[in-house]
């Protein structure tokens, strides 16, 4: 571990606040000391209140911030002589105790602080850095941690039992430093759970850090040998099994799943170990990881469904033997140990999916450097200790507050011919409604199009078979399934009458406005019928369809066959729970297609204003694409979720329709 310490960096960093803030980032910028919202920093300054009065104020770290990206405003001022206070009390509970720090801080715009506010203020020193070490968790979870970091550290360290974070763990810290000069240490080591290093220089408390965990490193490295390496091993892809356990998954946990599916080699080389279901559930690296991760993943049998079963019904038992009143979560994974094929981590976004995949994969690793260096191998706190975090008040009240989740969050969609226009506005607007989108278009600026807005783009010729299943498979092993597919890609032909029409005309319309979509549907529908969130196909057809014009026939069969390959789509897989149905927008003007000079020609053809013929309907109301892509949203959700085989029009009322 080395150190990051720039004097440089630092002076743009004034007075102590600013120092702490750089020293924060310093420890969040190495993920084997903090993980996603993980460890906690503070200072202790004296400065004027409000009304001008002198103040000890302590700055903790803010709930809901990262170490790695804080900044001033992220920090808490707490008045220390109500922290000092509260850590002379016999008891709290941690809902008061959360509640009494808020009503001591200066600023009450502030965010809440660190559960750990009180423990920092019983620490003299000015600066305090805590964090969930890997290395230094690892010298603790077997089963002579305790022999190992005395032998490690010796008296430079005091060394506490695990109690649980908050108002306990500040008295058993203040309680071991009293027998102590806190001044002749250089931190805490608190077992199963992390390290503390203080000092009254940011510089130093911080370098402390690096110093112990170094220590811990080399003697985990000392234990293992230089020929140790984590075991590696090339995955068996099995995409049908993936989209298969997200399904369950997703059905455990009651709403849509992001599935992220870590097949590199170690990840792999970890899920073939033989001993893989005993190491692998033996419990977290720390227990704070169980609010993310559950105390243990699920491990797949040779029968998903049943595997996933067992897990949910082994952790109802869980709850059962340790619940005092408590509400049960959701009986479902949050990751996954799938022999030969790797690690699978669960979210219902994206995000949360890849927080989860980062401390999984750490937990992974260190568990088995742990298994290899101690005798007697990776050994968590029992269940009941960590039923206790896991079920704690404060994550409790959370659910209390309830809140609903976007229309479309989990959920993973296709949306085809999405670089502009119509199918711009339908990937957006699934977007915003929550759902992860993959983009095909032919055009180059389709990935700068779908990062607008967190989506990904991909450039596919959609008449090429190889190149859509590739893409098809992608999004599948990215995201673990597929739930929505928009089916919009198309051309307009150059109009022309039957006798005049070139072949081409008629064979590149039917190329791209019906066979590239009866193509995607071959290639989606298997992974659709094990999607989640009642799975849905919208295509995009035209009003063409039931008011064609002359000179159109190309366009208006092509898109005719689609509408016949949508109510074909529909019988097929209702059975399946997978819905089919058509929209025919008309009229849409904003797109690349028409520009102004196009308008005004085609206004003029009629003897009509521009503004006169883009309301050319019965309404007299103009259709813009994000209307459409409204109504390809909704007709994704459940709010169209007993409708299948249908043709929806959003043309603001034709009367030849009509």
């Amino acid at each position: 571990m080395k150190s990051l310490w720039s004097d440089k960096e630092a002076k743009q960093f004034k007075g102590d606040l600013g120092k702490r803030v750089y020293t924060s980032r310093l420890l969040g910028a190495n993920p084997e000391l903090v993980l996603h919202g993980g460890g906690n920093t503070s200072v202790k300054v004296r400065e004027k209140d409000f009304f001008g009065d002198p103040v000890e104020v302590l700055y903790v770290k803010g709930s809901g911030w990262d170490l790695g990206t804080i900044e001033a405003p992220g920090f808490a001022p707490v008045r220390m002589d109500a922290l000092l206070k509260m850590a002379e009390l016999k008891e709290l509970s941690d809902s008061e105790m959360v509640k009494q720090q808020r009503a001591a801080m200066l600023d009450p715009g502030a965010p809440n602080p660190s559960i750990e506010a009180i423990l920092h203020a019983v620490i003299p020193q000015k600066f305090v850095d805590h964090t969930h070490a890997n290395a230094v968790v690892a010298l603790t979870n077997h089963k002579n941690g305790r022999q190992t970091i005395e032998e490690v550290y010796g008296d430079r360290m005091v060394v506490t039992p695990y109690v649980m974070p908050g108002f306990i763990l500040a008295l058993e810290v203040a309680k071991a430093l009293k027998k102590v000069d806190p001044y002749a240490i250089d931190g805490l080591i608190l077992m199963n759970h992390g390290i503390f290093t203080f000092h009254d220089d940011p510089k130093r408390s911080y370098e402390l850090m690096i110093e112990h965990v170094t220590r811990a490193e080399k003697f985990l490295a000392g234990k293992c040998g230089k020929k140790f390496s984590l075991p590696k091993a090339k995955p068996e892809e099995d995409l049908a099994g993936l989209a298969e356990i997200r399904n369950k998954v997703s059905q455990l946990r009651g709403v849509p799943v992001i599935a992220k599916l870590d097949q590199s080699p170690e990840a792999v080389g970890f899920s073939s170990r033989k001993d893989v279901a005993s190491l692998a559930t033996r419990g977290p690296l720390t227990p704070d990881h169980t609010i993310r991760t559950k105390r243990v993943p699920a491990v797949i049998g040779k029968d998903i469904e049943k595997s996933l079963d067992k897990f949910a019904a082994d952790y109802t038992k869980y709850f059962e033997k340790n619940a005092k009143g408590e509400t049960m979560l959701t009986p479902d994974p949050r990751w996954v140990v799938w022999p030969g094929k790797g690690v699978i981590s669960f979210g219902a976004t994206e995000k949360e999916a890849g927080v989860i995949q980062d401390i999984v994969t750490h937990t992974w690793r260190t568990i088995q450097l742990t298994e290899e260096a101690f005798e007697g191998g990776w050994k968590a706190l029992p269940a009941g200790k960590l039923f206790e975090i896991e079920y704690w008040e404060l994550e409790q009240a959370k659910l209390k507050k309830g809140g609903s989740a976007p229309t479309h969050q989990g959920k993973v969609a296709i949306v085809t011919g999405s670089a502009a226009g119509i199918g711009f506005a339908c990937a957006e607007t699934l977007a915003e409604q929550g759902a992860k989108v993959i983009g095909l278009d032919l055009s180059p600026d389709i990935g700068e199009q779908m990062a607008k807005f967190g989506g990904i783009g991909k450039v596919v010729n959609l008449t090429d078979d190889a190149a859509t299943l590739a893409a098809i498979e992608d999004t599948v092993r990215d995201f673990g399934g597929i739930d929505i597919v928009v089916s919009n890609a198309g051309i307009f032909t150059a109009g022309a009458y039957l006798p005049d029409m070139e072949q081409t005309n008629w064979d590149k319309s039917m190329a791209v406005n019906l066979t590239s979509h009866q193509k995607l549907l071959k290639y989606t529908i298997p992974y659709l019928k094990k999607g989640t969130g009642e799975p849905a196909i919208v295509l995009v057809g035209s009003r063409n369809v039931n008011a064609p014009g002359a000179g159109a026939a190309s366009y208006s069969c092509a898109k005719a066959g689609l509408t016949q390959l949508c109510r074909v789509a529909a019988l097929e897989l209702a059975p399946d729970g997978v819905r089919c149905n058509i929209i025919h927008p008309d009229a849409v003007f904003d797109t690349k297609l028409w520009t102004p000079e196009n308008l005004k020609r085609s206004a003029e053809r009629y003897g009509m204003t521009v503004e006169e013929y883009k309301t050319r309907n019965l309404m007299k109301t103009e259709i813009k694409s994000k209307d459409v892509g409204r109504m390809v949203a909704a007709m994704a959700s459940p709010l169209f979720g007993k409708t299948t085989g249908a043709q929806i029009p959003v043309d603001g009322g034709n009367d030849r329709v009509i």
